[in-house]
C-alpha cells in the first residue's frame, strides 16, 4: 500500500517505520543496543519487584527498538561505554513499567479483568484515544453492536468486512498508480485488479492470523508466565503486544486503522502547508496503532470514541515523529524514523535533557527512578489512610 500511495499520488518524505530505522542504525549502534536490551530487561524486573508498578514487558521487538533509540540519543548526547549502557538500561527498564501503568486503567475496561497488561510503545496515542472517547462518546453504541439487515448479516464476520473494505482501497490505489507500474514492480505480471483483490484478502488473512495468535497467547502463555513470575515478582502482570486487545472489539480494529490513516493524511497536508518535513502515513504503524486506538476509544466512547480517538492517534504519531527527528543526530536526516508515540516521547525527553548537558540527563533519569520506587510509600500511605478511616 505504501508503494502504491507514493507512486499514485507522487508523495515523497519521511516514512516512519521501526524496522527500517533499526536496520539503518545497527551498523553503528548494534553492540550498545544489545547490551541495553539485555540489562534493560533486568532493570524491568528490578523496578517491578521493588515498586508498585508490577508489569513485566514481554513485547520483544519493541524492547529491541526502544533500546536502539535510547542508544542513539544517549550516544548523540556524548555518553559511551559503561555510562551509556548503564543509563540506557535504567531508562529502558523505566519505560517498560511506566507505559503499561498508564494503559492499565483502560485495559481493565477493555478486558473486564486486571490479569493482563498492555506492552506496546504507542501508549500515549492509545491513552489519548481513550480520553477523547470519554469526552465525545457519551451515549454512543459500541462498534460491536451492528444492526445489519438480514441480507448483509455476513458483514458481521470481521474477515469478510476487512476484505471488502481493503479491496475498495486497494483498487483505488492500483488505479492511481497505473496498471503498468503494478505489473512491472509489484504483481509480477499479474492482472492489476486481481492483484488488488488478492492483496485485500491477504490483508484480512493476516489480521485473522494475528487474532488466532492472540487467543493462543491468552490461553497458553499467560498461565505459564504467572507460574514463573510469582517467584521473581509476586503479583506481576504480563504486558503483551497490542493485538492482545483486537478480539475484544474486532470492528473497532478496522475503523481505528482507517481513521488513524485519515488523521495521518490530514496531518501530512498540514505539514505541507506549513512547509515542514513531510511525514508520510506508513501503513504498518497506522494499522497497528490505529486499530488499537480504535479499541481503546470504543471502550470509553463507543463508535464516536473509536472514530475520533483513532483519528487523534493518527495526528499524534505524525507530529511526535516530526519533533523526534532533530534529536536523532545524523539519523534524523534519513528517510525513515521511529513510528510510535512512546519512542517519540522518550526520545524527545532524553534529547532535550541532553541539550542541557550530561548532568541533566543523569538527574532526570535518577528523578524518574526515585518516583517509581516512591510508589511503594504512596501505596502504603493510602492503605494506612483507608485503615484509619474504617
Amino acid at each position: 500500500m505504501g508503494t502504491l500511495m507514493e507512486q499514485g499520488f507522487n508523495l515523497r518524505g519521511v516514512i516512519p517505520n521501526n524496522e527500517a530505522i533499526y536496520a539503518t542504525a545497527m551498523a553503528e549502534f548494534g553492540s550498545a543496543t544489545s547490551l541495553i536490551m539485555a540489562f534493560g530487561m533486568v532493570a524491568n524486573i528490578v523496578f517491578a519487584r521493588f515498586s508498585k508498578l508490577k508489569y513485566i514487558f514481554l513485547t520483544g521487538h519493541h524492547t529491541l527498538y526502544m533500546a536502539c533509540m535510547i542508544a542513539i540519543i544517549l550516544s548523540v548526547a556524548g555518553f559511551e561505554g559503561f555510562s551509556l549502557v548503564l543509563l540506557g538500561s535504567i531508562t529502558l527498564g523505566l519505560v517498560m513499567v511506566l507505559f503499561p501503568a498508564m494503559a492499565q486503567p483502560f485495559m481493565r475496561k477493555i478486558t473486564g479483568s486486571d490479569d493482563v497488561a498492555f506492552g506496546h510503545f504507542s501508549t500515549v496515542g492509545y491513552v489519548a484515544s481513550g480520553l477523547i472517547g470519554k469526552l465525545v462518546g457519551k451515549g454512543s453504541k459500541s462498534t460491536e453492536e451492528m444492526n445489519l439487515p438480514k441480507n448483509l448479516v455476513f458483514l458481521r464476520d470481521s474477515s469478510i468486512s476487512i476484505s471488502l473494505t481493503m479491496g475498495i482501497i486497494y483498487l483505488i490505489l492500483v488505479a492511481a498508480a497505473g496498471g503498468d507500474f503494478v505489473r512491472e514492480h509489484l504483481s509480477g505480471g499479474q492482472n492489476p485488479v486481481v492483484y488488488a483483490v488478492l492483496s485485500a484478502i491477504g490483508f484480512a488473512a493476516g489480521v485473522f492470523v494475528i487474532l488466532q495468535g492472540v487467543r493462543l497467547v491468552l490461553a497458553e502463555i499467560v498461565p505459564a508466565f504467572n507460574g514463573i513470575s510469582q517467584k521473581l515478582v509476586p503479583e506481576a502482570k504480563p504486558a503483551l503486544d497490542c493485538p492482545i486487545v483486537f478480539p475484544y472489539a474486532q470492528n473497532a480494529v478496522l475503523i481505528g486503522f482507517l481513521c488513524s490513516f485519515l488523521g495521518g493524511l490530514v496531518s501530512m497536508g498540514l505539514l505541507g502547508a506549513m512547509k515542514l518535513t513531510l511525514i508520510l502515513p506508513g501503513v504498518v504503524p497506522h494499522f497497528f496503532t490505529g486499530a488499537t486506538a480504535g479499541v481503546f476509544g470504543n471502550a470509553t466512547g463507543g463508535r464516536r470514541g473509536a472514530v475520533v480517538g483513532s483519528f487523534v492517534n493518527g495526528v499524534v504519531i505524525t507530529f511526535l515523529t516530526l519533533w523526534l527527528l532533530p534529536v536523532l543526530g545524523d539519523l534524523g536526516f534519513a528517510n525513515t524514523t521511529f513510528s510510535d508515540s512512546d519512542f517519540a516521547v522518550t526520545g524527545i525527553f532524553l534529547g532535550y535533557m541532553a541539550m542541557a548537558g550530561k548532568e541533566a540527563v543523569i538527574l532526570a533519569i535518577a528523578a524518574v527512578s526515585a518516583g517509581v520506587f516512591a510508589t511503594n510509600f504512596i501505596h502504603r500511605k493510602k492503605k494506612l489512610q483507608t485503615a484509619s478511616a474504617h
